[in-house]
């Protein structure tokens, strides 16, 4: 597929240029896409960010440098982007376990973090359901925190988040003042050079929330919206791979780089025929 080979041409750019910053509007351009659409694709197909992704090769190849030549310590940690020796040896250390001199001696156990390759996989999946919606700018209100993304952290403190608000009764507050009792989980506001998202649980707002909720526009937009049918979180997680790795590359549409949501109804979620769906704001590939 015509996506595939340009995922791995913008893979060999960024790996020809570890030892200098990443121009990521360049490295979008080679996988003919827009940067915000290039980062969300990567990140989703791969599951790692594409600033964490750099982090980790760089330090498995400076690590691979520090135990087969006699480089110094302080000529590695610029080659490959570290401000100081210090700030160096706390990244090699949390990724490696020891001290960039204790690489050097015989035997010394290193992680290696191999090069990511995109291979084609031809699968019978199960047909998608989704729709293309048009829709005017609408208001929420709830309530967010900015979460990393490295090393997937965004995947622990999210559940927490929310696992947080059922219990201290804001979800069902937000709810009741949906017209449908509808609440929202958004990710928005993506800092890809810090790894970082705003996430927040809300509703649509048919009225004035209570004082203390956030309020959100939430902008006019062209939406791809899909469904998930079984319980939460397996169901829509499945979804969501699927949109990035099946879908998104059969189309031709990319992300906007706007707020996407998940839409949950007033209805068990762990039950089988459970329904919830997933916004994503798209435009044509240009």
């Amino acid at each position: 597929m015509e996506w595939l080979q340009r995922m791995k041409d913008a893979m060999d750019y960024m790996e020809s240029r570890m030892e200098e910053k990443l121009d990521i509007e360049a490295a979008a351009r080679v996988a003919c896409s827009s940067p915000f659409h290039f980062q969300r694709m990567f990140s989703m197909i791969t599951g790692v960010t594409v600033g964490d992704y750099l982090r980790k090769r760089r330090l498995s190849l400076a690590a691979q440098e520090l135990a087969s030549t006699s480089a110094k310590v302080i000529d590695v940690s610029f080659k490959y982007g570290y401000d100081s020796p210090e700030s160096f040896a706390k990244a090699f250390r949390k990724a490696h376990g020891i001290t960039p001199s204790e690489a050097r001696q015989p035997g010394a156990k290193l992680k290696a973090f191999p090069r990511i390759s995109f291979h084609l996989s031809l699968r019978g999946e199960k047909e998608m359901e989704y729709r293309i919606i048009e829709r005017g700018a609408f208001e929420v209100a709830g309530v967010s925190f900015v979460t990393s993304c490295k090393d997937g952290e965004n995947h622990r403190a999210i559940p927490k988040f929310w696992q947080e608000h059922n219990a201290n009764g804001t979800t069902a507050k937000l709810a009741a003042h949906s017209p449908r009792h509808e609440t929202l989980g958004i990710c928005m506001d993506f800092n890809h050079a810090d790894d970082t998202l705003r996430y927040m649980i809300a509703a649509e707002v048919g009225e004035a929330p209570e004082v203390g909720f956030e309020t959100l526009t939430i902008p006019a937009s062209t939406w791809a919206v899909f469904t998930a049918i079984g319980p939460v979180p397996d169901a829509i997680q499945d979804v969501w791979q699927r949109i990035f790795q099946d879908w998104f590359p059969s189309s031709n549409y990319e992300h906007a780089g706007g707020p996407e949501f998940e839409l949950y109804p007033d209805e068990d979620p762990t039950s089988p025929d459970h329904r919830c769906e997933i916004w994503i704001p798209i435009k044509p590939k240009s």
